[in-house]
């Protein structure tokens, strides 16, 4: 029995760093590492050990004869990476991968003091470069946050029905409580305390604040009711408090969708799921309550170059094809699509739609009976039409000359085109890549100050390209702590936390963290969830100070 790694694989690689025969691959020294969709460990190598599946913070690893019915292509999956790929033997052992020489990238002195770091953004980006200091130096770290409550992306961006991917939260909530973090949740960078302030405060501040903005379509149209960024949507599904309960109207039979990426594919899903189904993950209570009242039942996503370029990746185009009762179509109006499929390899990504029916869709009526996932590719949003709200899209045909186009009747718009990074206030900011100048990490012209994760380095990679960008920027910090370059501190650990508490008397810490912990699972264990989430700062705040909200019976 060999084991496999599934869907919800975050490529953080600490199964890599448990595996006693190196059979997991790509491993962070090879190339192509960060560039596959998932790592995959190789059965004629894998010795059933475990060690792999008990390491994984997000239970993505299962033993191949195990997996359940929705994951049973795993097991293929992982065996195909390693087809055309000759492993190189170790001679001691009859069939080991060879293990590189170790390699010790840093090296502090042994007088090296001990660092003050604070840390903006509670998100993967975040905690990694937090976990990194905490584990291999002596720092202490400050957790610094403008919501009331930690985790980031891994809580407002990953989507309810993946639970098993937020559990990579509970690998990062241990260092919540740490003897050397102190943690200051509903503080803004800006509004309540400058960056200037925390620096003084601090040997060195690491920002990982992500990229919060959605891109525009720059179509006529784009702002009219109903036409939502797919960043929104997410938001709203996932109870961020600062995105309204009634902000998305599902009283539309069809939503289109621009975009054929992860995002898209994961807005596509829920809103055609059974939300009993939905109910069994964290989502929102008000965006359960619109789905059970809401009309959509087709949703089309609309690709402006053909099958083979799509982005999404194989695990989440999988799981649509098992969702119950939700039809997948492609829109076969072009014929490059079919023909894309049909030539594609079985690594090649229009492969994928292979098995998927093809039928050239009217869009002159309403949508068909039963529920439906549409994919239509070589077509490009041009207008939203509509009075004061969207009441279609007009999109190009393919064939035509790309201006005249085809109109699909729909009520909402989502705009699911990419995240963009938002300027931070006292930080230099490129505009055009939406991300804060630096160089491996360190923000340019700004002694001691840095950065992590998507303001780093742009919105790609998921939860696990984090460890390594995470990596780099503390390493660089530690280069210049040793050369002597970062500004000395004018105040302490004591005066920072005063002047928190002055300017902002709404402060959440690790205590307070815990408490909506606990009242979020109460509330789920009430309503038969594994949680429901309070979606208000004001909530939020309340349960932080001692469980002053009253849980219903």
């Amino acid at each position: 029995m060999t084991y496999a790694i599934t869907q919800t694989c975050c490529s953080d690689a600490t199964c890599v760093s448990v595996c006693p025969v190196n059979c997991i691959h790509p491993t962070p020294e090879e190339p192509d590492f960060g560039r596959t969709e998932m790592l995959y460990i190789d059965p004629k190598s894998c010795i059933d050990c475990g060690a792999c599946a008990d390491a994984c913070p997000v239970e993505a690893v299962f033993p191949v004869d195990s997996l359940p019915a929705s994951q049973q292509e795993y097991g293929p999956l992982n065996e195909a990476y390693f087809a055309d790929r000759q492993a190189e033997q170790d001679p001691s052992g009859p069939n080991f991968h060879v293990w590189g020489e170790p390699s010790f990238t840093r090296s502090l002195p042994s007088d090296f003091a001990p660092l003050r770091v604070a840390v903006v953004g509670t998100g993967p980006a975040g905690m990694y470069a937090a976990e990194d200091l905490l584990l291999h130096t002596s720092a202490e770290v400050t957790l610094i946050d403008r919501l009331p409550v930690a985790g980031g992306l891994i809580r407002y961006g990953v989507a309810p029905d993946h639970l098993s991917t937020k559990r990579a939260g509970d690998t990062f909530a241990r260092f919540h409580t740490h003897p050397r973090v102190r943690m200051h949740l509903g503080v803004e960078v800006g509004r309540d305390i400058s960056p200037e302030e925390i620096a003084a405060h601090h040997d060195a501040v690491i920002y990982a604040v992500g990229a919060s903005g959605g891109r525009r379509l720059g179509i006529p149209g784009e702002d009219l009711a109903g036409s939502i960024c797919a960043t929104t949507f997410v938001s709203w599904y996932n109870a961020h408090p600062e995105v309204a309960p009634d902000a998305v109207d599902l009283s539309t039979e069809r939503v289109v969708v621009v975009g054929t990426g992860n995002v898209a594919l994961d807005a596509a899903r829920i809103l055609v799921s059974d939300p009993d189904a939905l109910a069994a993950g964290d989502i929102a209570g008000h965006a359960l309550d619109a789905l059970r009242a809401g009309s959509v039942r087709e949703v089309v996503l609309l690709g402006r170059r053909g099958p083979e370029d799509a982005a999404y990746t194989r695990s989440e185009l999988l799981a649509l094809t098992h969702l119950d009762g939700v039809d997948l179509v492609v829109d076969d109006h072009d014929p490059r699509t079919g023909a894309a499929v049909d030539a594609a390899g079985p690594d090649d990504r229009a492969g994928l739609l292979k098995g998927v029916a093809r039928e050239t869709v009217d869009w002159s009526g309403p949508a068909p009976a039963g529920r439906r996932i549409v994919f239509r590719f070589h077509s490009a949003p041009l207008e939203a039409l509509g009075g004061v709200a969207v009441g279609a899209v007009r999109v190009t045909d393919g064939t035509n000359d790309g201006t005249s186009g085809r109109e699909i009747p729909g009520g909402l718009l989502l705009r699911a085109v990419g995240r963009r990074g938002l300027p931070v206030p006292g930080l230099p900011f490129d505009e055009a890549a939406g991300i804060v100048p630096h160089e491996g990490g360190r923000v340019t012209g700004r002694p001691g100050t840095y950065v992590v994760g998507w303001i780093k380095r742009g919105p790609t990679g998921g939860i696990g390209a984090n460890r390594t960008c995470a990596a780099e920027t503390v390493g660089t910090l530690l280069d210049d702590a040793v050369g002597g370059t970062l500004p000395a501190p004018e105040q302490g650990a004591k005066a920072f936390q005063r002047l928190v508490r002055r300017r902002n008397r709404r402060v959440v810490d690790a205590r307070g963290l815990a408490e909506i912990e606990r009242t979020e699972l109460a509330l789920g264990r009430r309503d038969g969830r594994p949680r429901v989430k309070l979606a208000t700062v004001p909530e939020l705040v309340a349960a932080a100070r001692g469980g002053r909200r009253r849980i219903p019976g």
